[in-house]
């Protein structure tokens, strides 16, 4: 049975770490490095790690940062930000990322997605999808940072970026990020219940009974960052949590763990 992956969300800008709500508001909360050390010690199955001004400032992604942060980091690293361009997703490949997150770009040419499965593998290539929820009920994708409408739908966008060759969706709810009031299952099980590939819920979490819910809407993985950066709760207490209640997690069960 695959197991449910715990994913700390690194929002990286002007050389920082920050966090913000609803894609706003940017608060600054630490720094890279020594937040990708204490996130391995506590059994976190990935990172990703998006560098937030990179699209708008029309710039492409910082491979020597890059590679400095992947050198330290012994778990999977997905880093996104100012993918344009194949070229660039195999120079976050050669620069030690192991995957690539793909946003605003895909709705400007989606055959930058297509093109970089098979150059590189559907493994490596994730599709970023940032959803609003409008006061009628019904969801719309937005790109450059939640910040423009697209028209496209989120369900039908994912089955699409499944069939261009994503091998993952990583799926926010923009109104609940950062908020900690939970993650929106609704769009979750929409997603989930119409695409084959895993998807990532992201946007929402402030607690480890919002994970498990998340879970039993269909997420394969659980992408979190302001219940790690403002609370004392830890991946590894979550992942704890979810395997109190039948979910498979990959953990290692050792007193010294540090929690």
């Amino acid at each position: 049975m695959l197991k449910t992956r715990m994913i700390p969300t690194m929002l990286w800008k002007n050389f920082g770490l920050v966090k913000g709500v609803s894609f706003d508001s940017w608060r600054r909360v630490g720094t890279v490095l020594p937040s990708i050390r204490v996130y391995t010690l506590r059994q976190v199955d990935e990172i990703i790690f998006v560098d937030i001004s990179a699209t708008l400032e029309g710039r492409v992604p910082d491979y020597g940062s890059i590679a400095e942060f992947t050198e330290e980091c012994n778990v999977p690293m997905t880093v996104g930000g100012g993918i344009r361009e194949v070229e660039h997703v195999k120079m976050l490949l050669r620069s030690g990322a192991d995957k690539v997150s793909i946003n605003s770009s895909a709705y400007e040419r989606p055959e930058l997605v297509r093109e970089a499965a098979r150059s590189f593998g559907s493994q490596c290539i994730i599709a970023s999808i940032d959803v609003r929820r409008h006061a009628n009920g019904s969801y719309e994708c937005f790109k450059n940072a939640g910040r423009s409408p697209t028209g496209k739908d989120p369900v039908e966008w994912a089955r699409f970026m499944e069939t261009m060759g994503a091998g993952e969706i990583l799926l926010t709810s923009i109104e609940r990020d950062g908020t900690m009031t939970g993650y929106d299952v609704d769009l979750i099980h929409r997603v989930t219940s119409r695409v084959t590939i895993p998807v990532i819920a992201s946007g929402g979490a402030g607690n480890y009974e919002h994970m498990y819910q998340a879970y039993l809407a269909g997420s394969s993985a659980l992408a979190a960052a302001s219940i790690y950066h403002f609370t004392e709760q830890t991946p590894l207490e979550a992942k704890r949590y979810l395997a109190e209640r039948g979910v498979p997690v990959r953990i290692v069960w050792s007193r010294t763990n540090p929690s």
